[in-house]
């Protein structure tokens, strides 16, 4: 599959495929490679075998041997209702064909509950990587409370040959000092266990929203809940794209330096990213942006234009779910791979 790049991105091409980051210099990120494991993480306190399970994530799919991911995440049958998640698409009330689309889509994995990947574990566990998301937020209880709440067990996860496991973190609502223990513990008994970690840093405060921005998408507070997410030893941090920066100042909380503003970064998304990747230790724990909700016609220009800015700061991918099973699989399947074209282009480098 050839992807029109330029074309896709129309006047914000230029922008994008031309940048050249400043703020924070490329050399300084520990960009992904094909011997990214080995560069990074077997220098860590990580055991063995959770050295052998982020491999087998990088050695599968159409990104195999670059250092690079591809993931498809269906959890949003719980986060979402699975009517509103599925309608558009009814097949993937079926839990086969989530993990059908996966392999299809030559993904690096596949991201989904206990449930999805427990129904087919003995079918398809062997077959692409399984990463099973042990804690959610629901949205059957009324009035709706924003929490996450742990749905499995790190073991249920051993006992199906999953190789990774995934939470998410609303940091900074009412409930994160406990949400972040939680998962401490249980990426801890991951790591015992053999498994690599994933972590969704997604921020949550209705203070972050204000009148003229939604600021649960700056740079600056994505890239703290990014920091915090490594500090309990996620192997990859989950995030969405930057929008916007300043959440610090605009809400008048919390300390930050002008520094960050004036020298680190600059309005272009890429370099917004790259404050994300900083975040993460330089990049010794692997950024994967979301591809979002699905909009549409507008999805396959979306999801490229999310890759390329990824790629250029320096991330180690994508992992994109509405975007693919909200449509028909052979659709979905060309939405992923356009995806990973961004990643095999030599010619979208690093800025």
């Amino acid at each position: 599959m050839t992807v029109d790049i330029e074309g896709l991105l129309g006047a914000e091409g230029k922008k994008l495929l031309e940048h050249k980051c400043t703020t924070i210099p490329k050399e300084s990120i520990h960009l992904p490679t094909p011997d990214y494991v080995s560069e990074n993480y077997a220098l860590s306190d990580r055991p063995t075998p959770v050295l052998k399970s982020l491999q087998s994530l990088l050695d599968h799919g159409r990104l195999a041997n670059t250092g690079y991911l591809s993931i498809l995440p269906v959890d949003q049958g719980i986060e979402h209702s699975a009517g509103a998640s599925f309608a558009p698409n009814p097949i993937y009330f079926d839990s086969e064909n989530i993990v059908k689309l996966a392999i299809e889509g030559g993904a690096n994995a596949v991201a989904s509950t206990l449930g999805v990947l427990g129904s087919v574990a003995r079918k398809y566990a062997h077959k692409i990587p399984f990463i099973m998301k042990f804690n959610h937020n629901e949205f059957l209880s009324y009035p709706n409370t924003f929490d996450e709440t742990l749905f499995a067990s790190i073991k249920q996860a051993y006992d199906m040959g999953c190789v990774a496991v995934g939470a998410t973190i609303y940091f900074g609502s009412a409930e994160s000092r406990r949400q972040i223990w939680e998962v401490s513990q249980m990426f801890q008994q991951a790591h015992e266990m053999g498994m690599a970690t994933i972590l969704w840093c997604y921020t949550r405060n209705n203070a972050f929203k204000t009148k003229d921005k939604d600021y649960h998408v700056s740079a600056d507070l994505t890239g703290q809940a990014n920091h915090l997410g490594v500090t309990i030893e996620a192997d990859i941090i989950k995030q969405k794209l930057p929008e916007n920066n300043g959440g610090y100042m605009a809400v008048n909380f919390g300390k930050t330096s002008p520094l960050v503003y004036s020298k680190l970064t600059t309005d272009n998304p890429i370099d917004l990213t790259r404050y994300q990747i900083a975040n993460c230790y330089m990049g010794r724990a692997g950024l994967i942006n979301s591809g979002g909700a699905s909009s549409g016609d507008s999805d396959l220009a979306e999801a490229v234009k999310t890759a390329i800015i990824n790629k250029r700061a320096g991330g180690m991918g994508l992992i994109s779910g509405r975007k693919a099973f909200q449509r028909p699989m052979a659709d979905g399947v060309k939405i992923l791979n356009a995806i990973q074209d961004i990643y095999l282009d030599k010619k979208v480098t690093i800025a």
